[in-house]
This record gives structure tokens, C-alpha cells and sequence, in this order.
């Protein structure tokens, strides 16, 4: 393990994980091949850097904080041909330059999720795979089912299968967070789940989840401009209750209400 002699940046949200069953945690979660091409966002001190490294994958690593990039290139000057260190913050870097296919593997900063999450998904060129070490809580917000659904729930699911890897507590990482971390998996779909337009099908899922607390025929009323007597026709039309919240709906309902309602 490389000694930490550059100390966390709380401004970046920086956590140094090396506990070892965690960083193979992820490494089986991302569903490693040889020669697989890896951004690594946020490579830190290396630690998770090392083990992409020796399950034989191309990495590329974004890094911010240039604090941390000497060492990064003296610790992986023997790889090469298989590791490059880029200057950059992931909400301006340009995807479209990655080959295609890569995966994304990333023990990212809380703040940072949703955000990355957007640039992921409506990127020209998304990864076919991230692993991203995240806030517990947010990982099972995106993985949510019906009852439990938000907007970043609906959002992700459109484009990525997800599921929950392993929970990483908060005491194995330096600093350790106020709260626990779980590995989330994203699996992109090959093309989005409905034939929509996109824009107008989350506007209408904006809308549904404007006021939680509301039923939908309320929530739905205000969020689109439209008398409460016409939500409850398309609501009717798509076979929803319209009592039901937002939170209670899967994709395919959202579906049939956008198809009603274009």
C-alpha cells in the first residue's frame, strides 16, 4: 500500500480507500477482461488504480487534483502502455474521445453522483459498464422498485440495468465519511427502454414528482399547467390511480402516461 503523504482535499470529497476486499469487490463487479479499457475517475493514491492495473486492463486515469499526479506517474511508470494520467474534471471532460467500448470504474465523491450520472447517461459515447462506489443511500435510490421510486431512480433506469454490489463501511476508508458506501452497477441498455422523446417523457416524470407528498392528479395538474379534471382522464387512460404518488409508479406506467398525454 502507497504511504499517504498528500492529505484528503475536503473541497474535492476525497476518501482513500485501500482495504483490499473492498477494491477486488469492485474489480468483480466491473466484470473485468483483459484488455478492457478503464476511466478511472478520481484515481486518488492508486490504490484501486493498482488493481485494474493487475486484472490487465487499459486504464485512464482522471485525475483533478494535481497534488496527487507525481506520485501517480512514479507509481505507474512500468505500466506504460496500459496506464495514462489525465489532467481533468470529469464534468467538462469529453467522453466522445474515450474508445469505444470502455467501462467506467470509480470510487467518486458523494457530491459528485447525480451530476456524473447525467453526463453518463446522455453522453454521445456512454460506457457499456460503471461500477461507481457511492453513498449507500443513493445507490439504493437508484436502484429503487415501485413504493420507493424518484426521479434519479426513473432517470438511471431508463438507460442502465442497475443493481447493488458490495456495502463498503465508513471506517474502512481515510477519512472515513459520515456514512457508508455501496458498489452500484450500471449496465447501459443497448438502446433506451421506451420509444419516447426523451425531453417530453421526463418532463412529465418532473412533473409527477414536483410535490412527493401530493397525489398525482395534484402533483401532475401543477406540474404540467393542466386542470385537475384532464390529469385524471389521461391517468384513467393510462390504467393509473389516480391517487397513487409519484414513488409508486415503475417506468412502464410513466410510459403509458406519456403515451396518453402525446
Amino acid at each position: 500500500m502507497i504511504a499517504m503523504t498528500t492529505d484528503a482535499k475536503k473541497s474535492l470529497g476525497q476518501h482513500w480507500l485501500s482495504d483490499e476486499l473492498s477494491l477486488e469487490a469492485m474489480c468483480v463487479a466491473a466484470d473485468l477482461l483483459q484488455g478492457d479499457t478503464v476511466l478511472e475517475i478520481g484515481p486518488g493514491t492508486g490504490e484501486l488504480t493498482t488493481k485494474l492495473l493487475e486484472k490487465g486492463a487499459n486504464v485512464i486515469a482522471l485525475e483533478i487534483d494535481q497534488r496527487l499526479h507525481p506520485e501517480l506517474i512514479r507509481r505507474f511508470s512500468a505500466y506504460d502502455a496500459n496506464f495514462s494520467l489525465v489532467a481533468g474534471d470529469i464534468r467538462t471532460y469529453d467522453l466522445t474521445q474515450l474508445p469505444s467500448p470502455y467501462k467506467i470504474v470509480a470510487n467518486i465523491p458523494y457530491y459528485l453522483t447525480s451530476h456524473l450520472l447525467r453526463i453518463i447517461s446522455e453522453s454521445a459515447n456512454p460506457p457499456t459498464r460503471a461500477t461507481l462506489l457511492v453513498q449507500k443511500e443513493v445507490a439504493e435510490r437508484v436502484t429503487a422498485e415501485p413504493g420507493d421510486m424518484s426521479v434519479l431512480g426513473v432517470s438511471t433506469q431508463f438507460y442502465w440495468q442497475t443493481a447493488l454490489g458490495a456495502v463498503v463501511p465508513k471506517l474502512l476508508f481515510a477519512p472515513p465519511p459520515k456514512v457508508d458506501s455501496q458498489i452500484l452497477i450500471l449496465q447501459y441498455r443497448p438502446k433506451p427502454l421506451f420509444d419516447v422523446d426523451e425531453k417530453a417523457f421526463f418532463r412529465v416524470v418532473k412533473a409527477g414528482f414536483s410535490e412527493r407528498r401530493k397525489k398525482l392528479r395534484s402533483s401532475l395538474a401543477g406540474g404540467l399547467q393542466l386542470p385537475k379534471t384532464e390529469v385524471e382522464q389521461l391517468l384513467e387512460k393510462a390504467s393509473i390511480n389516480p391517487n397513487a404518488r409519484a414513488q409508486e409508479l415503475s417506468l412502464e406506467d410513466w410510459n403509458r402516461l406519456y403515451q396518453a398525454i402525446s
